[in-house]
């Protein structure tokens, strides 16, 4: 059965404790990871999140995944909340979904990405 892009943003969304771009710095400081899967080219356009870990979509999964021969070493642990970030929260919204069916439990999304952290004057910006 097909369903649309918009209901599976949905569905995504409503597993998800998103992480408003004001709640950023806090949940850093606590021991998040964040995950930065913008492509090379976004992010020099864009800019950059100072204390991201840069794994852009096509291989986020193979890099998370403790099972994986291409994990990143060392990466974060089933229980380490991990905080996806794009550019505007849409694609971030599915790739934590799915690193959640991974066993991820506490994997969630930047809400509004880049675009909303950059909105606001924040300690990081300066990091």
């Amino acid at each position: 059965m097909a369903v649309s892009i918009d209901a599976l943003l949905r569905r995504a969304r409503a597993q998800l404790a998103r992480v408003e771009a004001a709640d950023l710095e806090a949940a850093l400081s606590a021991g998040a990871w964040l995950i930065d899967i913008r492509p090379e080219a976004q992010r020099s356009a864009e800019g950059a999140f100072p204390r991201a870990h840069i794994i852009e979509r096509n291989v986020l999964e193979w890099r998370l995944d403790p099972q994986s021969s291409a994990r990143i070493t060392p990466g974060p642990a089933y229980d380490d909340q991990v905080i996806i970030a794009c550019s505007a929260g849409y694609a971030s919204s599915l790739a934590a979904a799915t690193l959640q069916a991974l066993g991820f439990r506490r994997a969630t999304d930047l809400a509004g990405g880049y675009q909303a952290w950059r909105g606001l004057d924040v300690g990081m910006h300066g990091a």
